[in-house]
């Protein structure tokens, strides 16, 4: 892997940099909620060569939504349940949108 290649990684979403400390100071948190959101499954982090926890920036906003849930008094599991259905409605909001875009009049698609 080159520099340039390491440096493309930074805009990746997905990409697991921070380490499980980091991540916990960046939201606030304790590295304690980090495993519990694992624990529930809301989030997988990957492992390092050594099996240290690494969260991608994805994965810290998801976190950071369940902390904003449990700030506000859900419980950690009721709050992981809640962003899993938030994200499960938005793909389907995303999916009927397609559906509605492909089913327009004049598409090609739906012309007889």
């Amino acid at each position: 892997m080159t520099a340039d290649d390491s440096y493309d990684r930074l805009d990746d979403d997905d990409y697991p940099a921070y380490t499980m400390g980091r991540a916990a100071d960046m939201l606030g948190t304790t590295q304690g909620f980090l495993r519990a959101l694992g624990e529930a499954r809301l989030i997988t982090p990957l492992r390092s060569a050594g099996g240290h926890r690494r969260y991608s920036r994805y994965q810290l906003r998801i976190a950071a939504r369940a902390r904003e849930l449990v700030d506000q008094g859900t419980p950690i599991d009721a709050a992981c349940r809640i962003i899993i259905l938030e994200d499960q409605l938005e793909e389907a909001q995303r999916i009927n949108a397609e559906h509605h875009r492909a089913a327009a009049p004049g598409d090609p698609l739906t012309a007889a």
